[in-house]
């Protein structure tokens, strides 16, 4: 597979996903589909994994590699506050960390978006 077809792949998939976390995080907090939680992590998986494949895609296509690590490290940062965020400020304040995640996946988007662009420029 090309890599230009394969980083449209990914790319595409990296927006499925990211809408599919999205409506499924305001599912959660409106006290709807609570048992939906683990399908949310597993989504969040591939979402990650996407963001890797494209760090690795813009490696080798030799995009800036403070982009390419500053994108990787974000995406190991987007599940941990996932996974961490229950213990976090319970009571009143939550919605803080909850609202933390919820920017923590958007950067996360426009960051894989961004890497995926600056990818398809350096391959062209």
């Amino acid at each position: 597979m090309k890599m230009n077809t394969l980083a449209q792949l990914v790319r595409v998939l990296l927006g499925v996903a990211g809408v599919a976390l999205v409506l499924l995080g305001i599912a959660f907090w409106t006290g709807h589909a609570s048992s939906l939680i683990p399908v949310h992590a597993a989504i969040g998986l591939l979402f990650v994994v996407c963001l890797w494949v494209l760090s690795i895609l813009g490696l080798k296509a030799g995009v800036n590699r403070r982009l390419v690590a500053f994108v990787f490290i974000w995406s190991l940062a987007v599940p941990i506050v996932g996974a961490i965020q229950m213990l976090l400020l319970p009571g009143a304040w939550h919605w803080v960390v909850q609202v933390t995640h919820l920017l923590t996946g958007i950067v996360a988007m426009y960051l894989g978006a961004l890497l995926h662009k600056r990818i398809s420029l350096a391959i062209s």
